[in-house]
């Protein structure tokens, strides 16, 4: 083969290839679109009429669009354009529980009963490290200087 064939046959290789990741995209735009459509959204459909979404009927891919005076029943694709979002109610996130990880070497009691042991054991614990340390609290703080 020439030169200029293989040239042609590569341009329109990526020419397809362009074309199938811009659909792909428009297409994932469409359902991104489709799946924010919920009552109280404000649209415009594909014939320019603006509304606002009251029903939307999954089964049957239906619409219900009030718009001023009148309900208008589309089909679920006739809606091109979502204006403004339906507002969402935010739930409350998940109440995260407070660093309560144990330190290295910390055992960690079964029950309510070893729970409250544990903890006079953890607090010794510190306290001999403290004193081990020569970072003893009862003592005061000497100033950092000696006279």
């Amino acid at each position: 083969m020439d030169p200029m064939t293989l040239i042609m046959f590569a341009l329109i290789a990526v020419l397809i290839i362009f074309m199938i990741r811009n659909g792909r995209k428009r297409q994932q735009a469409a359902q991104e679109m489709q799946s924010n459509l919920r009552p109280g959204a404000e649209v415009m459909l594909a014939s320019g009429i603006y509304g606002t979404v009251e029903e939307v009927d999954d089964e049957a891919n239906r619409v219900t669009v009030r718009s001023g005076t009148s309900t208008i029943v589309v089909h679920r694709n006739a809606v091109n354009q979502i204006i403004t979002p339906a507002e969402t109610v935010d739930e409350p996130a998940e109440q995260v529980a407070p660093d309560d990880d144990p330190e290295f070497g910390e055992r960690i009691a079964e029950n309510g009963a070893d729970a409250a042991a544990g903890e006079t054991q953890t607090e010794e614990h510190a306290a001999d490290e403290n004193a081990a340390d020569g970072d003893n609290p009862a003592e005061g703080d000497q100033g950092g200087t000696k006279a």
